[in-house]
């Protein structure tokens, strides 16, 4: 049965917070080391680069974890049965998506065989959930469907910061489903992009660059994927500087992507070719037409009309 996580709002996940873990921790070779509900001590809070927790148990392993995929301990012991309920007065949020598309390698045009389908998008929560003791979470997730939604206004604000997991969202080739409100919201989405995404993207994938070398120092190789995704991440930030548009799909680059994805491009090649796509971010960035800030008034506004609609049962 597919276990739905609504995740409780804005959670302070700081280091040495004891926390219980709501799924199976696993090794690296997919076995199960900790089950569901042991308890750990978080070592690293998630920042805006990388939204995981590393969390230790007893014995010493580490694991990241996500924000919807642990609870605070002191949480979880309120709770009657030690388990999280989420309350009936919530109703199902997931009945209250607004937008739903695929993204990932299906979006990419990089899917093989063993590609799962990822969902992400945005709900909105009635008005009456906003004003209750119970409160709505900033996210709701499914592993077993790979669905990923964000609450709307936590969607503008990554947005608004340029984060590109979610620009990719308002630019994916795959909707599955889509409101008015979510039409409007697409329609306007030029409104995020501004040359921030040099910052955020540039973090994003040093951030991935320094795992790769710590891949290297430790294990003595690297994950190919999460190499193949620092390059696709600089070619489609280059692309939104330059031309004001954020590419999902990778077609032209598909080729030698996935073999970089198969650990076929010697480590030698990626590394010119890394360096050689920063150089062209940065002369990108020199003469990119994209504003200075993203449109927060015009992002703004549209949330407090959403708020407005919330009113109503029908989802807008």
């Amino acid at each position: 049965m597919n276990e739905r996580v609504q995740q409780s709002p804005s959670p302070i996940y700081s280091t040495g917070a004891l926390v219980v873990s709501l799924r199976d921790v696993v090794g690296q070779d997919g076995q199960t080391v900790h089950p569901r509900g042991a308890v750990g001590i978080i070592v690293r809070s998630p920042g805006d680069l990388d939204p995981t927790c590393r969390v230790r148990f007893h014995d010493g392993f580490e694991a990241a974890l996500h924000r919807a995929e642990m609870v605070l301990l002191a949480q979880y012991k309120e709770s009657e049965s030690g388990e999280i309920q989420i309350s009936s007065t919530r109703g199902n949020l997931y009945d209250r998506v607004i937008l739903r598309c695929v993204i990932g390698s299906r979006a990419y045009g990089l899917a093989d065989d063993q590609s799962d389908t990822d969902y992400r998008g945005i709900f909105l929560p009635p008005a009456v959930s906003h004003w209750s003791l119970h409160g709505v979470p900033e996210q709701l997730e499914c592993q077993e469907t790979q669905e990923h939604y964000w609450e709307l206004q936590r969607f503008l604000t990554l947005a608004l910061k340029a984060n590109p997991n979610v620009l990719e969202c308002l630019y994916s080739p795959l909707i599955e489903k889509m409101t008015p409100l979510a039409s409007e919201l697409l329609e306007m989405r030029t409104i995020f992009l501004s040359r921030l995404v040099y910052q955020t993207y540039n973090g994003y994938v040093l951030s991935q660059f320094k795992k790769m070398q710590a891949d290297l120092r430790n294990q003595g190789e690297v994950k190919w994927k999460h190499v193949m995704h620092l390059i696709r991440l600089l070619i489609s930030g280059i692309a939104v500087l330059k031309h004001g548009f954020v590419p999902v799909r990778v077609d032209e680059h598909r080729d030698l992507l996935l073999a970089t994805k198969r650990g076929e491009v010697p480590l030698e090649e990626i590394d010119k070719w890394r360096l050689s796509l920063h150089a062209e971010f940065d002369r990108a960035l020199s003469g990119s037409k994209l504003p200075e800030r993203p449109n927060y008034e015009q992002a703004n506004a549209l949330l407090v009309r959403a708020r407005r609609a919330a009113l109503s049962e029908e989802l807008p």
